[in-house]
């Protein structure tokens, strides 16, 4: 049973059609990438897999009691108001002490609870806004190209991080990325998006194929080697998960 089923769906925005007849499925335990173009649909999908838009035509359904987490892109806070990180994650309400704690650790930052959120960096930014998508132990994590203005060896740093939490909780991922590095190397399924599902697959089968190609090109070599350098350092023992077939990819 998928932890989310979208069927036929399109979305319109008055006139416009974005997304047009788009199917797929997330299942447990999988890190699926979505990645296409500039306004190619992908955070209107997303927007419509959590319900903040309604589609034009199909459905999204959402297996029973699944939990989902969301990470934003980005998430304005007045650098004059003071807030601790364990504030920031304690709004609503009734987040205990231990969950914060649990959270900051599987988002890597076990040390930050005290931090001003107006101080902290941007990859420690977004580990905290991991951290409260964390908080309710989703079954789903939802990522809306969380990496937005990091660096590239930032931003293979988050996504280990991502895979780490993957090991440790079992959830889904879903994320939204244009990263090709991350695509090659942080999932196991990729699908190609640009108003409609152009392939879908393995990463080595989505990168070998002319849709992805025509969207693309072929140089995603460099990128996928400075993330599997990053990677490999120091995690010798997921040496295998990291390296997909090389020669696939640089064709």
């Amino acid at each position: 049973m998928s932890l989310v089923h979208v069927e036929n769906l399109s979305v319109k925005y008055g006139a416009r059609t974005v997304l047009s007849h788009v199917s797929l499925d997330v299942n447990p335990g999988e890190i699926l990438t979505i990645v296409g173009p500039n306004g190619s649909g992908k955070t209107s999908l997303l927007r419509a897999i959590i319900g903040a838009v309604k589609p034009s035509a199909g459905r999204v359904t959402r297996g029973k009691g699944v939990r989902v987490g969301y990470v934003p892109q980005k998430l304005h806070i007045d650098e004059t108001l003071p807030m601790t990180v364990a504030r920031f994650l304690r709004l609503p309400g009734g987040v205990a002490s231990s969950e914060i704690d649990a959270a900051l650790s599987q988002a890597g930052v076990p040390d930050l609870a005290k931090a001003q959120m107006s101080q902290l960096s941007g990859g420690q930014f977004q580990r905290v806004l991991l951290a409260r998508a964390l908080i309710g132990k989703p079954d789903l994590l939802l990522l809306d190209e969380a990496t937005q203005g990091l660096d590239q060896r930032g931003s293979a740093s988050f996504y280990q991080q991502i895979e780490q939490v993957r090991q440790d909780t079992g959830c889904a991922v879903l994320m939204i990325s244009h990263e090709l590095h991350v695509v090659m190397s942080a999932s196991d399924r990729v699908i190609c998006l640009n108003g409609h599902v152009c392939c879908e697959g393995t990463p080595a089968v989505v990168a070998s194929a002319p849709e992805y190609r025509a969207l693309f090109g072929t140089g995603t070599g460099g990128a996928l080697a400075l993330y599997r350098h990053d990677h490999d350092h120091g995690h010798d023992h997921d040496h295998g998960h990291a390296h997909h077939d090389h020669s696939e990819t640089t064709h």
